[in-house]
């Protein structure tokens, strides 16, 4: 069953899929050239909503191009501002290189052009994440979602962090956007980290899914001068995180529940605050359910009963069992949205 439509969508765009081939807040920031990089000279406004597209895969387990482009039509018809692609959501660590380079060429062909596609090339070394970022780019990235490095945890100091960020900005093509999410990393980008890094010309953004709204708003404050965005990573806290400056969201839900979620941003922008906080409050138990509580099998679970391609994830995830299932969808027919 799909979502009732409560927002005016955009008119469908038509995508050229080719099986074989692939308001308000800061200015957007105006880009110049930096050391050992070619950083693009147009501007780049990452204001707006974006689902980090899950990837879908066959019965065998591999990528399944054809229901990807079932899936981005359906997108289409959502006034989302772009899509991340092979970020925590779409499974990156279980993806070889191979498959996740072949996934962004894919897709901007799919995408168009007006739609910012953001690549997540984040990898444990320094070396490793610049080429990862540059053959993103050669792809047809139009930014790098740059996930920290924390396999060696205790040794990522905000020296080793700051030199990590600004090595791969210096080298990078494309702009970056810093990507903290503790949850999955055990290691939150510190503040210093960030306003600092904020002051590189080629990184333009952070992604921060910590849910820490006094945070935020800090880093949105102490960045405004320096023309960088701060996007929400979860639906749980949209609404908070507009309240503060936030730029727009990249949120796991808006691959269910996409138009709500555009709307709220609306409903943000035009100060109709009675009406985006009863919205938020519908959201959040459908968002903890395919975040925290089931994770991405819960997300491609929600993702079937809305129209969408969902499908298993590649192990070592499991799908839901029958009670999970159920839980699941109790978590989004209580709140009106099954």
């Amino acid at each position: 069953m799909r979502a009732p439509r409560i927002l005016p969508l955009l008119r469908p765009r038509s995508l050229c899929w080719r099986p074989t081939g692939t308001e308000s807040g800061s200015a957007p920031r105006r880009f110049s050239a930096v050391a050992g990089g070619a950083a693009p000279s147009q501007r780049l406004d990452l204001r707006g909503i974006y689902p980090p597209l899950t990837t879908p895969f066959t019965s065998r387990g591999e990528v399944d191009c054809h229901r990807l482009e079932e899936n981005m039509r359906l997108y289409a018809e959502v006034p989302f501002r772009g899509f991340v692609v092979q970020g925590s959501t779409g499974e990156a660590p279980y993806l070889t290189q191979q498959e996740r380079l072949e996934v962004v060429r894919r897709l901007r062909q799919a995408v168009s052009k007006e739609k910012l596609l953001l690549a997540g090339t984040g990898c444990e070394s320094t070396r490793a994440t610049i080429e990862m970022t540059a053959q993103m780019a050669d792809k047809g990235a139009d930014a790098a979602l740059v996930v920290t490095p924390c396999y060696y945890r205790g040794s990522m100091t905000s020296a080793a962090l700051i030199h990590h960020y600004t090595e791969v900005a210096e080298a990078s093509p494309i702009p970056v956007i810093l990507y903290s999410v503790p949850a999955n990393t055990g290691l939150e980008l510190p503040n210093e980290v960030v306003l600092t890094l904020a002051q590189h010309p080629n990184i333009v953004g952070l992604k921060d899914s910590g849910g820490n709204i006094t945070r935020l708003g800090l880093l949105v404050h102490r960045t405004h001068h320096e023309d960088f965005q701060v996007l929400a990573g979860s639906a749980g806290f949209l609404l908070a995180s507009y309240i503060v400056g936030a730029a727009g969201g990249i949120c796991a839900l808006a691959n269910v529940l996409g138009t709500p979620l555009c709307q709220l941003e609306s409903l943000c922008h035009t100060g109709s605050w009675n009406e985006a906080r009863e919205l938020q409050r519908r959201l959040i138990e459908p968002n903890i359910a395919v975040t925290y509580k089931f994770g991405i099998p819960g997300l491609k679970q929600a993702m079937e009963w809305f129209g969408y391609y969902g499908g298993l994830c590649r192990a070592p995830l499991l799908p839901l069992s029958k009670t999970q299932v159920t839980e699941l969808h109790q978590d989004f027919s209580s709140n009106g949205w099954l």
